[in-house]
């Protein structure tokens, strides 16, 4: 048996605008693996592997630095749901 716990939490208004951020980019991100992976699948048949994306997650915080902001666990989680989605299709 799970045990679930649901906290209700109460973000202040700087706190509201740092979540909406946090999501926002990860929608991007979301966004711009699904395309990568749609992309080389019609190109070459193959789709890009899980581990092949979180690869560049490095290089993409070095690049763009607003997802310095966001932790690693949090784009790489991004990446895992990406591959979920994927593998259903």
């Amino acid at each position: 048996m799970r045990k679930a716990f649901k906290y209700r939490l109460y973000p202040t208004k700087p706190q509201v605008k740092d979540l909406e951020r946090t999501l926002e980019l990860c929608r991007e991100l979301y966004n711009a693996a699904l395309q990568e992976r749609r992309d080389a699948y019609k190109k070459a048949g193959k789709s890009v592997g899980l581990y092949q994306q979180k690869r560049y997650l490095p290089q993409i915080r070095e690049e763009l630095p607003q997802y310095k902001r966001v932790h690693s666990q949090v784009l790489q989680d991004v990446i895992h749901r990406v591959d979920k989605a994927f593998q259903g299709f």
